[in-house]
């Protein structure tokens, strides 16, 4: 695509809806660096009188009254109180929270010598840690496991799941605002920028969202590239130091969100090239821009250190701080939890038959099937 169109090429959404890709590493710094110019709101799109209204990407698109959202001094207030929230939770505890976590996971499986890593395992842990830090029990955030699941890869039954999860978290902060506690959902609650209940909702849903899904498939996909890849078979045998590069380049070679929807033009501009009109579509190709050979060059160059990888986005709608550090706790956690437990754990297929979700948004796999040595649980649990 760019070597037919350059770093902006046309495409085609479900149901032959027009859009642009944004492919180049400088041109998307450009637009998600220009609020004024590629704004956020996606009421400001041209082709909502195309769009059915049980399209299946509609919960990529729809407008909801959450910080993704919002714009300008709003998006500031909103995003501000979530990373109010998130700044309170103790790195340490969160750690501790997620090798719980992990060992009980590991214990429904430890002893068959055999599981596949990506429903599991990496499935569950970052939104098990996430209801954590927002105050949810563990009863209900695997079933949200699942209904993220449906909802991100925008299939028939996406709109359904999206609402289950709502419900769920209004539930959630309704306990919580009778019974406050020491979490992210009652920080929220009382947090000067006075956020009212349904905003808060909302607010919610986008961390659960960005935090489990993006996560769980880094996990995943970091597991892959060391049970595949000879550089990083020290971590297997004890070693910590490349498990932070594998995190890291996965980053870069097989970043969870591969495209992210999206910005809207708010007057005719030109960009890459390419003319984009008053209202058109951008989706944020970050896959495409890490790999931009005008900024690497050499794509098998060592990537270790390096993090100007577009992987959390940029500009004011980039992952909101701390977000990214804790994703990164949690997912090294998990790796490492797993090579701690199950230090000879080897891929059970060929990795050639290793088969990816079926997503344009998300490159994470369907399943990771592994074997290992079987060891009993020290306290052995129900799946």
């Amino acid at each position: 695509m760019r070597h037919q169109h350059g770093p902006v090429a046309p495409v085609l959404l479900d149901g032959d809806v027009p859009a642009w890709l944004v492919l180049g590493y400088r041109e998307l710094l450009h637009v998600t660096g220009s609020p004024q110019l590629y704004a956020r709101d996606p009421r400001r799109w041209n082709a909502w009188d195309r769009i059915p209204p049980d399209w299946p990407l509609l919960p990529l698109f729809a407008y909801q009254p959450s910080m993704l959202f919002a714009e300008g001094q709003e998006h500031r207030r909103r995003a501000g109180a979530v990373s109010d929230a998130l700044s309170q939770i103790d790195p340490f505890e969160l750690r501790r929270e997620c090798e719980r976590i992990a060992d009980r996971l590991i214990d429904t499986f430890a002893g068959t010598g055999e599981a596949d890593l990506a429903a599991q395992y990496a499935a569950p842990i970052p939104l098990l840690a996430v209801a954590k830090m927002c105050g949810m029990s563990d009863a209900g955030a695997m079933t949200l496991v699942r209904d993220m699941g449906i909802a991100f890869d925008g299939g028939a039954d996406a709109l359904e799941a999206f609402a289950r999860v709502r419900a769920a978290v209004v539930q959630l902060v309704d306990s919580r605002r009778v019974h406050p506690g020491h979490d992210m959902t009652s920080r929220l609650l009382g947090h000067a920028a006075a956020l009212t209940d349904d905003e808060i909702v909302n607010d919610i849903v986008v961390v659960m969202n960005a935090g489990q899904l993006p996560t769980s498939t880094w996990i995943g996909n970091t597991i892959r590239l060391m049970l595949t890849d000879d550089r990083f078979a020290l971590a297997l045998s004890g070693g910590r130091n490349s498990i932070g590069q594998a995190l890291n380049e996965v980053l870069w070679e097989d970043t969870p969100t591969q495209n992210m929807a999206g910005r809207f033009a708010t007057q005719d501009t030109y960009l890459g090239g390419q003319r984009i009109r008053a209202g058109d579509l951008l989706i944020l190709g970050l896959a495409a821009a890490n790999a931009d050979a005008g900024i690497r060059p050499d794509s098998c160059a060592d990537s270790t250190g390096n993090r100007a990888h577009m992987s959390f986005s940029h500009g004011e709608h980039r992952c909101v701080h701390p977000a990214p550090e804790l994703a990164e706790i949690i997912a090294r956690t998990a790796v490492e939890v797993l090579l701690d437990r199950l230090p000879d754990v080897t891929l059970a297929v060929s990795p050639d038959a290793l088969v990816w979700r079926p997503s344009v948004w998300m490159r994470g796999l369907s399943a990771l099937p592994v074997q290992f040595t079987p060891t009993p649980a020290p306290n052995p649990v129900s799946a």
